[in-house]
């Protein structure tokens, strides 16, 4: 018989993919079950009303009242997230959009100041601007160096928000020292984790108290299925942060935020994931870490390759040794995931560049299975004019690459004849 993770000793405790792909036997799936069931019940109902009303004040551990606070299929995958981000709980979302908009309209009000990374992905950039109409302050700056973080910090700021690479200028923020200056002075520290993925990078290493992932891209990995979660680290202090509300400082302080995040995001803003998706992303998740290994090797071959193009005039990839930010990928991230983007040195060949290309797909959209190409200044950042681009690093003749599975030497040829004018 299997030992639970309970019985293990440190020496034969199962290692990440280990972990994953039995977290739902040794959680007690009924029936012997390897996977846990699709619960697609919206009421959920109990022998006597004190345990509903436990439910509901928050005092139960564990149980369910209605599916848009969550289902066990929802809760299985919360555990396996928790497991990859070794977290003290997670809250998954419809969408990663969800999660972050949970994150900044349920912690964040007015008179408030949100420190972020000016290297964002565009629709976060979009939140920023309806942050900013409900009287929240954003100051966006260059987080590859911390003293800029340090620099825009008031007393007012609440939290710190960064991606681990950013999408799409692959730009890797000082993570360790922007994780001191928020514990030096009481800042939340949010770390959207999405392109690394749990496997390449665990952000509590660098002293995040939230981590967010969009569970539609690396962990899900099929393009198959939205949806977004937040993991509190348990490295925060939630005792000492003024926003949580008073029905929710109850018990363990180490609970509040993501007691708030939960009643706010999904009881009171309906992010909720249905089980069918949740189904589906804890079956892409056994997959993450052989995904993560193979995408990235392929994109780290195919960005040398690109690099040496004379038709090509940059490449950015973290795994370059070009890379501004290659250091910090070396110290932090165990590859270098599967987006790459690159600029060509005739500008006017990059919309028939992408449609002389075989293999990868024109669409937006980022870690599938197949390889997607996008042109970014006309399409996801098209929204956010010149002047946002150019601060954030985007030429008009940036193309966007999220590397999938196919076999590295077959994206080879077909980028080789596109190059060449061939298609």
């Amino acid at each position: 018989m299997a030992l639970r993770p309970s019985t293990m000793t440190t020496a034969n405790t199962p290692r990440f993919t280990t972990r994953i792909v039995h977290a739902d036997r040794w959680g007690g799936a009924e029936q012997g079950a390897v996977h846990y069931p699709i619960h697609s019940s919206v009421q959920y109902g109990h022998d006597k009303v004190e345990d509903l009303i436990a439910v509901f004040q928050g005092s139960a551990k564990g149980g369910f009242n209605y599916a848009r606070q969550g289902t066990p299929t929802t809760a299985a995958l919360e555990r396996k997230i928790t497991q990859m981000e070794h977290g003290h709980g997670s809250i998954v979302f419809a969408t990663g959009m969800a999660a972050i908009c949970a994150v900044f309209l349920t912690l964040l009000k007015a008179g408030d100041h949100l420190v972020a990374s000016q290297f964002v992905f565009g629709n976060t950039h979009s939140v920023f601007g309806t942050l900013s109409d409900l009287g929240i302050s954003v100051t966006t700056v260059d987080v590859t160096d911390a003293a800029n973080v340090a620099a825009a910090l008031r007393p007012q700021t609440r939290m710190v928000f960064v991606e681990t690479i950013a999408n799409p200028g692959t730009q890797i923020p000082d993570l360790a020292g922007i994780g001191a200056l928020c514990r030096q002075h009481g800042a939340l520290y949010v770390v959207d984790n999405t392109i690394a993925s749990p496997y390449l990078f665990r952000a509590a290493t660098v002293g995040a108290g939230l981590v967010l992932n969009a569970l539609t891209k690396s962990i899900g990995g099929q393009g198959d299925a939205l949806g977004g979660a937040i993991t509190d680290t348990g490295l925060y202090d939630w005792s000492g942060y003024p926003n949580i509300f008073a029905a929710y400082r109850k018990g363990d302080p180490q609970g509040w935020g993501l007691q708030q995040l939960r009643k706010k995001g999904l009881r009171d803003m309906g992010g909720t994931l249905s089980s069918q998706a949740a189904h589906q992303l804890a079956l892409g998740a056994e997959t993450l870490a052989l995904r993560m290994e193979h995408s990235s090797a392929s994109a780290l071959a195919l960005a040398q390759w690109l690099e040496q193009h004379p038709a090509v005039a940059r490449v950015l990839y973290p795994m370059l040794p070009s890379h501004p930010q290659h250091a910090q990928a070396l110290r932090h991230l165990k590859a270098g995931a599967w987006l790459l983007s690159f600029e060509l040195r005739d500008p006017g060949q990059c919309l028939a560049l992408c449609n002389r290309l075989q293999l990868p797909i024109k669409a937006t959209g980022l870690g599938d299975a197949r390889t997607l190409i996008i042109p970014v200044a006309h399409t996801i950042f098209w929204e956010a004019g010149p002047a946002v681009r150019a601060a954030m690093g985007i030429a008009d003749s940036m193309i966007r690459l999220s590397v999938g599975l196919e076999e590295v030497q077959d994206l080879q040829d077909d980028f080789e004849r596109a190059l060449s004018g061939h298609g």
